[in-house]
């Protein structure tokens, strides 16, 4: 029964969804918004390329398309959480990402208290539950290799 829904969704619904947690004024972030911009901008081109093709070049057709979400909002406590689950959890990871925290809860206590205490850029692809914190342009990169091509939609 998953293997439906899976097979359903994952070729006819929704796009896997990146989200950037984006902060204009620095300069990583900018970075890895522009990163995030032409590798989107590649998917789409190919995926027109491949709309307008032979159905044999069609048929064989693959691409990893994604949905950019930029937000300069911080993230909720939950996904806060999950953010830090999927960068491999440990103090070292809260305090990477929330500035002076020592672990999960000090980082959500200081979220909430301000988040401007939240450092970014982080990428998070929630279907995958994968992240990225900073702008390393091989881990972006290898985020959205992870993401299932897509193949022969007709």
């Amino acid at each position: 029964m998953a293997n439906i829904f899976k097979k359903l969704f994952g070729e006819h619904g929704a796009k896997n969804v990146v989200t950037l947690f984006h902060q204009p004024s620095n300069a990583a972030s900018t970075r890895a918004l522009t990163l995030l911009k032409q590798a989107n901008a590649h998917s789409v081109a190919h995926a027109t390329e491949d709309q307008a093709s032979s159905h044999a070049a069609h048929d064989t057709a693959e691409r990893n398309e994604f949905e950019l979400d930029v937000t300069e909002a911080p993230p909720t406590g939950d996904q806060l959480k999950n953010i830090l689950e999927y960068l491999g959890g440990g103090p070292s990871i809260a305090g990477k990402l929330i500035r002076d925290a020592k672990d999960q809860n000090d980082a959500l206590k200081k979220l909430e208290k301000d988040g401007e205490a939240f450092q970014r850029p982080v990428v998070v692809n929630w279907h995958l539950g994968k992240a990225v914190a900073g702008d390393s342009e091989s881990e972006i990169m290898s985020l959205l290799r992870a993401i299932p091509k897509e193949e022969g939609k007709a």
